[in-house]
């Protein structure tokens, strides 16, 4: 029996489950076999790292208005062909170093911040780093937000959920041919991580839109009908595609967008339009009255978390 087949390895951190030679590391760029052990390549390594307003997550029914430290590192384990961030996202560089200890104390050290966001790439692809980061932010009071493509085992999602308050989840079609063909990956594995954060954690769902892949207003009727199914509050955030990385489609339009917000609004009350102008404002799914503009900046009219024209709560967490 040869060496190279001895130290073979499977990484089992996400579904794709990458086997790898010694050296070899695995579609995310993130963790390779060494000596027949799967590690972290990436692990106190940032790529980048901002604070960003928390709608830019995006978050709207999460603490309105406020600021959160946001910190991401390299790799991902999917392979978008129209990635947003795939400077980041789909290779792997030498980042700056720093411990989980003192990633914690940079969030809180901020005072615009409400705590920490693992975001820009794929954060699940850096497990550890989260898994040892958040207790350090949690103690020194801050939150712990994850925005992700869901695509993680159940067993490491099941380790981080304690330590979430809350994420933000890409599930970027309903349609199992459109992640295999345009991600490389597979929607059951991210449904089952819904699923699995629906009401543990706050929870929003984003869906970038490309005209002629994962539009088609039955498609978006079948999602908006299994978000209504899970029973628990959320927001879906349809944003607008642009052309980025491998993907060279035009942009979409706002009719596009329009037709699907309608769709949405049939069986969720909280539905936004990103990378657009006038999609932002939250409405009372009572009474239809304007509680949160974002536009040109953020107006928030919320008396104690309830509508002030006819007292309907609001969901959110910090909704004040």
């Amino acid at each position: 029996m040869s060496n190279e087949k001895t130290y073979t390895a499977s990484c089992l951190l996400c579904p794709q489950h990458c086997q790898l030679r010694p050296g070899q590391s695995g579609r995310c760029h993130a963790r390779e076999n060494r000596e027949g052990e799967i590690i972290s390549r990436t692990y106190g390594e940032v790529a980048a790292w901002n604070v960003d307003p928390i709608e830019k997550k995006p978050l709207y029914h999460f603490y309105p208005g406020s600021w959160i430290f946001s910190v991401g590192g390299f790799g991902c384990n999917l392979s978008c062909s129209f990635c947003q961030n795939y400077e980041v996202s789909q290779q792997h560089q030498a980042g700056r170093k720093v411990t989980p200890a003192e990633l914690a104390e940079l969030s809180v050290r901020e005072q615009r911040s409400i705590g920490l966001c693992f975001t820009y790439s794929e954060p699940s692809v850096w497990f550890e780093m989260i898994r040892d980061t958040a207790p350090f932010v949690k103690a020194q009071g801050g939150k712990v937000v994850l925005v992700s493509n869901g695509t993680i085992s159940p067993h490491f999602l099941e380790e981080l959920i304690p330590w979430l308050d809350a994420a933000n989840i890409d599930i970027k079609a309903f349609s199992e041919d459109f992640y295999q063909h345009y991600c490389g990956s597979k929607l059951a594995w991210v449904l089952d991580n819904v699923e699995r954060l629906a009401g543990r954690v706050h929870l929003e769902v984003t869906t970038l839109l490309i005209q002629g892949a994962n539009d088609h207003p039955r498609e978006l009727r079948e999602l908006a009908q299994w978000l209504a199914k899970l029973n628990v509050p959320l927001a879906w955030h349809l944003s607008a595609y642009h052309p980025a990385y491998r993907l060279k489609v035009p942009a979409t339009d706002r009719e596009t967008l329009d037709r699907a917000w309608d769709i949405a609004k049939e069986y969720l009350p909280y539905v936004y339009l990103g990378n657009v102008r006038g999609g932002s404002t939250t409405f009372c799914p009572r009474c239809g009255e304007t509680v949160i503009k974002r536009e040109p900046f953020l107006v928030n009219r919320l008396d104690g978390g309830c509508c002030p024209k006819c007292g309907k709560g609001i969901f959110g967490v910090g909704m004040i």
